[in-house]
């Protein structure tokens, strides 16, 4: 039985202490691509120390991103850079200098492996011939074709759903709303949380066939499963015709042109007044923290094709698509909070 409430304690601790691995990663990787000498010497613009560092745009705002929110860094993104009080005790040649005792772990795997990544701008499972990606786009091997893998995922990921669900459940304003289409819903724990608390609701839940079959799994007798329809479908086809749309935890996967796309469909799928609904983790606007979700942007920059991003830039995704956002709610659980929006026109 999938639970109906949010647990007693609140788990998110435990989930900070999984990502925790990327604090040391990211510093000891600054520490290689030498940002700190680099901003010990004198302050630069955003632009000029990306090229100087042979960054791309996504891994520079991982990467600089939680070196703000280590203290160690300030400035406002497009604008100058330069070293905290804090950040000087990783400068060469500084009276107190600490170089080397970071050095001592630049040689551990994960640093060599984020390092590359960062290099790179790609996860290791997307390189070409490489890999399996848990992502799925057509034309790319992807381990959510796999029925193993896709349940393993799906499985691994329905522990936070079921923790997220009823919070999410309890906030989403819905009033009103017939259909709803959960995309990219996975193990479908939103899908009957909503169903549930919404006795008029009808949602849909899009996937790829193996995760619905975990899905399927999981909802046999639930209360609030018979009114789940299971679509096999991805993120880059038309989709259902619908009032509302949930995206939880979905945009984060991909890049900003990408995300455009999907905007632009659920935009086709909505009437005139439909509603969109964004369910992440958000980054401050001015991209300085907070470090719990800066270090899960770092997770989401090794395995998929995104980032963690703030509201201001999910607000400019949307105005982008032809939606209006109007509002966000209350936090529901692990970092995560609702950002909604209507389609304009």
């Amino acid at each position: 039985m999938l639970p109906h409430l949010a647990p007693s304690v609140d788990p998110t601790p435990v989930f900070d202490l999984v990502r925790g691995n990327f604090q040391t990663e990211l510093l000891a990787c600054a520490q290689e691509l030498g940002v700190f000498a680099r901003l010990g010497k004198e302050p630069a613009t955003e632009e000029q120390l990306r090229m100087e560092l042979g960054l791309g745009h996504r891994p520079f705002t991982v990467l600089f991103c939680a070196l703000r929110a280590m203290h160690l860094v300030q400035g406002q993104p497009g604008a100058e850079l330069r070293l905290t009080e804090l950040g000087r005790f990783l400068v060469p040649g500084y009276t107190y200098d600490i170089t080397g005792y970071v050095g001592l772990t630049n040689q551990l795997p994960g640093v060599r492996q984020l390092l590359e990544r960062l290099k790179r701008d790609t996860p290791d499972d997307n390189r070409e011939g490489e890999g399996r990606a848990f992502i799925f786009r057509e034309g790319m091997e992807s381990a959510m074709e796999d029925a193993g893998s896709a349940k393993r995922l799906t499985l691994a990921l329905s522990g936070r759903a079921a923790i997220c669900a009823p919070a999410l459940a309890s906030v989403l304003p819905l009033d009103g709303v017939k259909t709803l289409l959960d995309l990219g819903g996975g193990s479908g724990i939103y899908a009957v949380a909503l169903a549930r608390a919404n006795p008029g609701l009808r949602v849909t839940l899009l996937d790829r066939p193996s995760v619905l079959e975990t899905a399927q799994e999981l909802l046999e007798g639930e209360p609030g499963a018979d009114r789940v329809d299971r679509v096999a479908g991805d993120l880059f086809q038309a989709y259902p015709k619908t009032e509302s749309i949930l995206l939880s935890n979905i945009l984060h996967d991909w890049d900003l042109a990408t995300n455009h796309e999907i905007l632009s469909k659920c935009h086709e799928a909505l009437p005139q007044g439909g509603r969109v609904f964004i369910h992440d983790v958000f980054l401050n606007d001015a991209l300085d923290g907070p470090l719990a979700e800066s270090l899960y942007s770092a997770a989401l920059f090794s395995l998929t094709e995104g980032r963690a991003y703030s509201r201001a830039e999910y607000r400019g995704m949307l105005r982008a698509a032809g939606f209006v956002p109007t509002s966000t709610t209350p936090p529901t659980a692990v970092h995560c909070g609702v950002l909604a929006a209507v389609k304009a026109n």
